[in-house]
């Protein structure tokens, strides 16, 4: 006969009991056709351990299935961890995903039509789960306006499975907004670094907290549940209190996981997460400088801060920024990311929305708060490819769903945008002479510069309207927005106006003075 079940561990405090999940209880926790709401940036705060579970249990039985994922950020390594974990067939029957290019293969499933894909921006995201959490009627913002999440222009439905109307136009005062609808969350999947008895969960090792309490949030005041994975279980409260930053009532459930990966780099480093002075500057090395065209095309981005304080860098070529700016000496501005960072040495490549030393680690979605009302003084941001109307695409390329990420967020509402990229892709290769004049040894085999960009990504013509100073940036030359398309500024030294430029664009430019 078999004998009774154990008992499961449990933490109690304050009249609050949360589980210490065994892998059978997070299984249970997840049934079929739930709508399931994740965090996560890359690798940082993804709850592998947990999706490993879920996975092994859908690969094992079939189950859980037919779910839907709700993300704000991208998640995971771009090869098996994160939201790789559920891209498989019939597992997940619906994804509304803020940024999708760390799962290849969850792209693949939304090119092939083997689930409903919708993409909106990551902080719409974020806030829509805040809101959901609240008992609000969804979000209603301008984030989105003329973009492919406009209900005009798509409405985020980014294959032909995805059929639902998610998101509708509406009218406040004489003014256009875009109404988000909520939906119920039925599961949260979180990690965390400790627990303490009562349940309570913080955050103080992790690089970022990003949008986890608002995760949890809207799980918890749907009826459903939050699942964490956290690193150590401690044995008395969590101290200081300020470092309890989701309280023990909205969790469910604690799964033990003392050896997850935080970050790409091994162990742990404290100065990522701010918990130790900042490291002298004598004593932190140089910083890590871009290269190649990349160098060529953020030096002459970096031009345009000019006397701006508060300044957002986006992942790419702008990533490379912070580290020339910090070469020269450049450290009259405020910094920030998307994932909450401000100021610090940011990091680039697959370390970006983290920095050393930060001045202050607040949650993305307050970040986003920040940048929706107008924070930032000027955002440089890359760019897939971009049109005769100013639009850039960088959320469908070719038949990859890429996701806009914060992209639409802080572009939509920055007083200055500089858009930074390559002028051609695919086998580009350009040098700098001695003299300074820029060498281009072979042009690129795919060109950037298009007369329609197939997704928006960002409206030029909503850009007009909001009064915004718009610049794009190649290595070959910089645009800029004008009144009816765009008008070329700058043409870099060595540079054949006609031969290298206006014949390699599909469309004309409006050529400014001198350059002729």
């Amino acid at each position: 006969m078999r004998g009774p079940a154990p008992a499961r561990d449990e933490l109690r405090g304050a009249g609050n009991t949360v589980t210490v999940l065994e892998p059978e209880d997070v299984v249970a926790s997840v049934p079929d056709g739930a709508t399931v709401a994740l965090t996560g940036s890359g690798v940082f705060l993804e709850a592998d351990a947990l999706f490993a579970v879920l996975e092994r249990s859908f690969l094992d039985t079939g189950h859980p299935r037919d779910l839907t994922l709700v993300h704000a950020l991208g998640i995971g390594d771009g090869a098996r961890s994160g939201l790789n974990r559920f891209a498989h067939e019939g597992m997940v029957a619906r994804v509304i995903g803020g940024h999708w290019s760390w799962s290849p293969a969850m792209q693949r499933l939304a090119r092939e039509e083997r689930l409903a894909a919708y993409s909106f921006p990551a902080g719409v995201i974020s806030t829509l789960l805040r809101e959901i959490g609240a008992g609000r009627p969804g979000v209603i913002t301008r984030i989105g306006l003329g973009t492919f999440a406009d209900p005009r222009h798509g409405g985020g439905r980014c294959n032909q499975r995805a059929t639902e109307t998610l998101v509708e136009q509406v009218e406040f005062d004489g003014r256009s907004y875009l109404r988000y609808k909520p939906f119920p969350v039925d599961v949260a999947v979180l990690r965390a670094t400790a627990v303490d008895p009562a349940g309570n969960v913080s955050f103080e090792r992790e690089p970022t907290d990003l949008d986890a309490y608002t995760v949890a949030l809207a799980a918890r005041n749907c009826g459903g549940r939050v699942l964490v994975q956290v690193e150590e279980r401690r044995e008395h409260r969590i101290l200081p209190s300020r470092l309890a930053r989701l309280p023990g009532v909205l969790v469910d459930g604690v799964f033990l996981a003392p050896n997850a990966r935080r970050t790409y780099l091994p162990g742990h480093d404290p100065h990522l997460s701010g918990e130790v002075p900042a490291e002298p500057a004598d004593e932190r090395g140089k910083a890590n400088l871009p290269t190649g065209i990349r160098r060529i095309i953020a030096e002459r981005a970096a031009r345009e801060i000019a006397g701006a304080r508060s300044v957002n860098f986006g992942f790419g070529i702008p990533g490379g920024i912070p580290a020339l700016l910090e070469a020269e000496g450049r450290d009259n501005y405020w910094g920030t990311v998307e994932q909450g960072i401000h100021n610090g040495r940011m990091l680039d490549g697959p370390m970006f929305g983290a920095a050393r030393d930060p001045d202050a680690i607040i949650p993305s979605i307050d970040q986003f708060d920040f940048y929706s009302g107008g924070g930032i003084d000027v955002a440089f941001l890359g760019m897939g490819e971009f049109d005769s109307a100013g639009n850039v695409n960088v959320s469908l390329i070719g038949d990859a769903l890429i996701g806009p990420g914060g992209f639409v967020d802080i572009t939509q509402t920055a007083k200055k945008v500089v858009f930074c990229g390559t002028f051609e892709a695919k086998g580009l290769r350009v040098s700098l002479l001695a003299n300074g004049d820029l060498q281009i040894e072979r042009y690129g085999a795919i060109p950037k510069l298009v007369e329609k960009v197939r997704h928006v990504t960002f409206s030029g013509d909503q850009a007009r309207v909001n009064g915004q100073e718009v610049l794009y940036v190649t290595e070959r030359a910089v645009f800029r927005l004008g009144a009816r398309g765009l008008d070329l500024v700058e043409v870099s030294p060595g540079v054949d106006l006609r031969r290298d430029i206006l014949d390699r664009m599909p469309f004309a430019p409006r050529i400014g003075p001198g350059l002729e």
